[in-house]
């Protein structure tokens, strides 16, 4: 029960989060990307606001994946993107056309199947070998984002954030069942902190070009996707029995909403603030 609690509320800061990040990205100057943007956010209040909502948020996350199955968690973490688009929308004036509303019904429906497919359980321990090869994973990831940030691809960018992520997700699961002072001592402690660092540059970046529904929604999308595979395949993850159709189906329709989702052309409030004019 303890960690469900601690999903919903990493849930909430996460979308709190989310809108915060948005449009300190989106007023903020361009020159340059990746890190050296994410190191000029940091020295806007409204930034650090959002990113303080996504400490939190991964704080949560990572203490309910001691018993969770990382497709649950990363469910609830996807949902966020909800709760963003009616902050969004409530708060700020945001707009939403009919199909991005419509989507987000999709993949709120996947998520609900593969949350009602999960079974509590401790995760399989990577060896630390394994968790030294895996620590350039989020290198190659870095090197990508270089390449991806020349673009004007907000889709492939976000998909590289969602990457990067889904490190931290597979790291931190192994990893949340262990005493505190452990952690310092194993790989894939820094390799959790490396990738969450090279996600939240490419995700920076991502929420600087595009609206923060569809950045967010391809994000999780692709975390849900690698990090369900891993969890089932290498870290003992359950389902239901039975209820294996369910995972497919709900990976099935997260993936049609984020195509969807990062298709569409932004809206444009008819009276906001600069800094909120953009669509969820």
């Amino acid at each position: 029960m303890l960690g469900h609690i601690e999903l919903a509320v990493s849930t909430v800061m996460y979308g709190m989060g989310i809108v915060a990040q948005s449009v300190a990205a989106r007023r903020a100057d361009r020159r340059g990307a990746g890190l050296g943007l994410l190191a000029r956010l940091a020295t806007d209040r409204l930034y650090q606001l959002g990113f303080a909502g996504q400490v939190g948020g991964f704080v949560l996350a990572f203490l309910a994946r001691a018993e969770l199955p990382l497709y649950l968690v990363q469910a609830g973490s996807s949902c966020a993107v909800g709760i963003a688009t009616a902050f969004g929308v409530l708060a700020l004036g945001w707009r939403v056309r009919p199909v991005e509303v419509a989507m987000l019904g999709v993949l709120a429906a996947g998520l609900v199947l593969l949350a009602t497919a999960s079974v509590p359980s401790v995760a399989h321990d990577i060896p630390a070998g394994v968790g030294w090869v895996l620590l350039g994973s989020p290198l190659l990831v870095g090197l990508a984002a270089v390449r991806a940030c020349r673009t004007d691809s907000v889709l492939f960018v976000a998909l590289l954030a969602g990457s990067a992520f889904a490190v931290v997700a597979i790291s931190g699961r192994s990893l949340a069942d262990e005493p505190l002072h452990h952690l310092p001592l194993n790989p894939l402690t820094w390799l959790m902190l490396l990738a969450a660092l090279l996600g939240q540059a490419c995700m920076s970046v991502a929420l600087s070009r595009g609206s923060a529904t569809s950045t967010v929604a391809a994000m999780d999308a692709a975390t849900m996707v690698l990090t369900s595979v891993v969890g089932i395949a290498a870290l003992g993850d359950r389902i239901a029995p039975g209820r294996q159709w369910s995972v497919v189906l709900g990976l099935a329709l997260v993936v049609v909403g984020v195509l969807v989702l990062g298709s569409t052309t932004r809206v444009v409030p008819a009276a906001a603030p600069r800094p909120a004019r953009e669509s969820v």
